[in-house]
């Protein structure tokens, strides 16, 4: 089964369009939504979570229409920009709070997760740092036993070494074959630690979505003069950018004659170089 589903969903705002979006994520794996501000990201995650209406298209999430069955807030664990927690409650009374919102809250799990993340029990919410507000946001959402996580920014503004605690915490969630991340950022270095699957958004429009590994064996780096570039095959290359250097191009591994050296890419030069191909 698919934990999500997205087939041509559009929705439309002044001076903005999501355009025929289509998204497959499968179980046990994660997804990575990359995009700059203003892509379209957290607009997906909102549409997905019927947090506001489409225009057109359909989201299913766990095998179920997103906007018909109640239930599914049991099996989805959601970590938003904005946690959500009120700023009087201690880490405590969120565990008490919690145990009568979801039917399936594990107060163990709870605890254990509390202790891992080094949180204080007794300090108000309010006067956590981000990084303590965004792990307790994500000790919450895994503590309901959910199927799926979504999550929105989770790692902006966060220092590495509580960004390396998050990314961890969601490896050992997807551990289990039937649970999946959806995880937008414009932090890439960490989805291409954690990613299974890598969707570019730009200005409302899906530029790619592939697995991860697939995308960097496809795709490389060389650097050249121009002149030695005009003698590769077009379609060979991708994107090029001059520098006083030379000429830097990104280019596509099968289609490169044999002998060239072509150095690996990052999945964050390869969402560079792909924006500026659509710009």
């Amino acid at each position: 089964m698919n934990a999500i589903e997205i087939k041509d969903l559009t929705k439309s705002y002044s001076g903005f369009t999501l355009d025929h979006l289509n998204l497959v994520l499968p179980e046990g794996c994660i997804m990575g939504l990359v995009g700059e501000n203003g892509a379209g990201k957290s607009t997906t995650i909102k549409l997905i979570l019927d947090m506001i209406h489409k225009d057109g298209g359909s989201i299913s999430l766990l095998g179920k229409d997103n906007t018909e069955n109640i239930d599914l807030k049991e099996e989805i664990g959601v970590v938003l920009d904005d946690i959500g927690i009120p700023e009087c409650l201690t880490v405590r009374q969120v565990g008490q709070v919690m145990r009568h919102t979801f039917k399936n809250w594990r107060q163990d799990r709870y605890q254990s997760l509390i202790k891992k993340m080094s949180l204080p029990e007794r300090k108000p919410f309010k006067d956590f740092s981000r990084g303590m507000k965004m792990k307790l946001g994500i000790v919450v959402a895994l503590s309901h036993d959910p199927r799926l996580l979504l999550l929105d920014e989770p790692t902006s503004g966060l220092d590495p070494i509580v960004r390396d605690e998050v990314v961890e915490m969601l490896m050992d969630f997807t551990r289990e074959e039937k649970h999946a991340v959806l995880i937008s950022s414009h932090i890439v270095s960490d989805l291409e630690k954690l990613c299974d699957y890598v969707a570019f958004l730009h200005k409302g429009k899906l530029l790619l979505c592939e697995e991860k590994d697939r995308l960097l064996a496809k795709y490389g780096m060389i650097h050249c003069t121009e002149e030695e570039l005009r003698n590769f095959p077009p379609n060979a290359i991708k994107f090029e950018k001059k520098n006083p250097y030379g000429t830097q191009a990104l280019v596509v591994r099968n289609a490169m004659p044999s002998g060239v050296r072509v150095s690996p890419v990052s999945i964050e030069e390869l969402f560079v170089f792909m924006v500026k191909e659509a710009v």
